[in-house]
């Protein structure tokens, strides 16, 4: 299994920034694996939904904001990839 996602989470009036380092070798050539799909969510409400590709860089980071949260909620992020492996990871907003 991965190592565990870096996330942060931070709410600034009401709009919350979550960036996320996720731990992913993104290779591509005679064996390709990499991430193919992501969901964050948010008290369980889906708050992006994305699909990677081989093209993304090793390790990838992501950033994205959301409205309608409020400190100490959680937001989790799950990645599966193209050999069913899948990592979730959760933070508490600051």
């Amino acid at each position: 299994m991965a190592d565990p996602m870096r996330i942060r989470a931070a709410l600034a009036g009401d709009i919350t920034t979550v960036r996320v380092l996720m731990s992913h070798p993104m290779t591509t050539g005679k064996e390709p694996h990499f991430i193919t799909d992501l969901e964050a969510t948010h008290n369980g409400k889906t708050v992006l939904k994305g699909m990677f590709s081989g093209a993304v860089s090793q390790n990838p980071f992501l950033s994205f904001q959301f409205k309608g949260a409020a400190k100490g909620d959680k937001v989790s992020v799950k990645w599966v990839d193209n050999k069913g492996q899948t990592r979730t990871d959760e933070a508490a907003i600051a």
